[in-house]
C-alpha cells in the first residue's frame, strides 16, 4: 500500500515499458511484455497470466472474467488489439503459396489461427498436384453438426479451381482435438466424395486450444 509521502519501490510497482526500452523487448519475461504492452504492473500483468493459464491462452482471454477486471478499461484495450493483431499475423502464415509435405506442416501452421476461435469453423485447404496450397476457405462458421455439413459445400470451390488434393481443417472450442463420432464419419463421407471426383482428401486435422489431430495419422481418410 502506498501512502502520502512514499514512493513506490521500482522492483514491482514499476511497468514493464521502462525495461524494454534498455533491455530489449526479447529478453522481457511474458509477464513483463505483457506489462508492457498493457501499461499494467507487472503484478497485475503476472496475475492475468496465471488466471489465463499462461500466455499460449492470453488469445481466449475475454473467457477469464477475473482477469479482465483487474485491468483498467485503456488497458484491456490494449490487451485486445494485441491479440487481434496476434490472431492476424498468425492468419497471415496460412495464406497460399506453401507446401504439404507431413501433416505437422498443416497443423502447426493451422493451430495459432483457430485454437482460439469461440465458435467451430471448417476451412479447406486446396491443393496443386505439388501440394502447395493454392487457397484457403471458410466453408462453414458455426455449429458444425454431422447434418449440417454438406460434401457438395466442401468440395465446391476445390472442383471449381480444379485442385488435385484437399485438406479439411476445423476447430473444436471445447479445446480437446480428439475426433468425435461425427468427425470420423464425416472424414469417411468427404474421402469417398474425393474418389469420385478424383480430387484426393489429403487429410482431415482438427484443431484444439493446445494441440491437433490428423484423421490420416489415425486411418481415417
Amino acid at each position: 500500500m502506498i501512502v502520502p509521502g512514499q514512493i513506490a519501490g521500482p522492483s514491482t510497482r514499476r511497468s514493464a515499458a521502462n525495461r524494454s526500452s534498455s533491455d530489449g523487448h526479447r529478453r522481457l519475461s511474458d509477464a513483463e511484455l505483457l506489462a508492457s504492452i498493457t501499461g499494467s504492473t507487472l503484478e497485475v500483468a503476472a496475475s492475468l497470466l496465471c488466471d489465463a493459464g499462461g500466455l499460449g491462452n492470453v488469445g481466449a482471454v475475454e473467457r477469464h472474467a477475473g482477469a479482465l477486471s483487474r485491468l483498467r478499461p485503456a488497458q484491456r484495450r490494449k490487451l485486445e488489439s494485441a491479440v487481434e493483431l496476434a490472431r492476424r499475423l498468425a492468419t497471415a502464415r496460412t495464406e497460399p503459396g506453401w507446401r504439404v509435405r507431413t501433416p505437422a506442416d498443416i497443423g502447426e501452421r493451422m493451430l495459432p489461427a483457430m485454437r482460439h476461435l469461440e465458435r467451430e469453423e471448417l476451412r479447406t485447404l486446396l491443393l496443386n498436384t505439388k501440394n502447395v496450397v493454392g487457397a484457403v476457405q471458410t466453408v462453414y462458421v458455426g455449429n458444425l453438426a454431422g447434418s449440417a455439413v454438406r460434401v457438395g459445400e466442401v468440395f465446391r470451390d476445390a472442383v471449381r479451381r480444379q485442385a488435385a488434393a484437399l485438406v479439411v481443417v476445423h476447430n473444436h472450442p471445447s479445446g480437446d482435438p480428439t475426433p468425435s463420432a461425427d468427425d470420423l464419419r464425416i472424414t469417411a463421407e468427404l474421402a469417398q466424395a474425393g474418389r469420385l471426383l478424383d480430387i484426393e482428401l489429403l487429410d482431415h486435422i482438427v484443431i484444439g486450444s493446445e494441440g491437433w489431430v490428423s484423421l490420416r495419422s489415425l486411418g481415417a481418410t
